[in-house]
């Protein structure tokens, strides 16, 4: 299954009828988001700052510089946010995926009027994690 390309996302947001067909589309999204393996599923990738279980996973391509994210929750809603995040960063650079603007998809998408604060905050816990990631500091290491 594979992730829409973040455009496709933002307008079906700014298309659809009401927060409640904007709340299931999310959690569709979730759905589609590939599984991470167990294996990685531990305190390396876990993302702290989330009342949910939420893991990132970053691996580096040598031959392009790009970098292929995976991320997993144990909430419908979460994984969601996961998939959303994913879609944006998905194969970019390190520097573009730690230059990327969350704040400005967060507000475009109007995730902070409808979500509650733990989510908002788990959800900027996320981005901070594929930051530090992605960060020139961290990047070799990936």
């Amino acid at each position: 299954m594979t992730q829409p390309p973040l455009e496709d996302i933002i307008g079906y947001f700014s298309f659809a009828d009401g927060w409640e067909e904007k709340y299931a589309y999310v959690i569709e999204l979730g759905k589609k988001l590939p599984p991470l393996p167990d294996e990685l599923k531990n305190d390396l990738t876990k993302v702290r700052g989330c009342v949910s279980q939420v893991w990132l996973w970053a691996e580096k391509d040598p031959a392009t510089g790009r970098i292929h994210w995976q991320g997993d929750s144990d909430a419908s809603i979460v994984k969601g946010l996961v998939a959303i995040l994913l879609s944006a960063i998905q194969d970019k650079t390190a520097e573009q995926a730690h230059q990327f603007d969350a704040k400005l998809l967060f507000e475009s998408l109007g995730l902070g009027e409808h979500l509650s604060p733990s989510r908002s905050n788990g959800f900027f816990a996320m981005v901070e994690r594929i930051r530090a990631l992605s960060s020139p500091e961290t990047i070799h290491c990936l």
